[in-house]
């Protein structure tokens, strides 16, 4: 028998202590990307009917190259959050679980890296 309360027998227990943080994290992210998407898709009406060369003309300023890095990897880095979240609630293989946690996580940050690439491959006209 255990003097201690169900609740401090509770207290430190649980996955890896993260889910907190996760769940901050994601709602930071969130929030960032609420004044950038607004931004992008104001500038993108802006840039309705503009030629190829005016919209690179438009990522390679400063501005708007490092707000559109700063966008794609905060996308990519939510969606990697988000994805991840639905991952540990549905599948409950822990073999098939870690597979795509893997395979997900490889592809997300496959896709953010060619995302700034792009961008920066624009901006600095190559």
């Amino acid at each position: 028998m255990s003097l201690r309360s169900p609740l401090s027998r509770a207290r430190g227990l649980g996955a890896s202590k993260q889910g907190t943080h996760h769940w901050y994290v994601q709602r930071i992210s969130a929030v960032a990307m609420l004044p950038l998407m607004l931004w992008l898709i104001f500038a993108i009406a802006g840039l309705a009917g503009s030629d190829h060369g005016a919209v690179a003309e438009w990522v390679a300023s400063p501005v708007n190259t490092t707000l559109l890095v700063i966008l794609v990897a905060t996308m990519f880095y939510h969606a990697l959050l988000g994805t991840q979240v639905v991952i540990e609630d549905y599948l409950h293989h822990e073999g098939a679980k870690m597979a795509v946690l893997i395979a997900t996580r490889f592809a997300l940050i496959v896709g953010g890296v060619i995302g700034v690439v792009a961008v920066l491959k624009t901006s600095f006209g190559a």
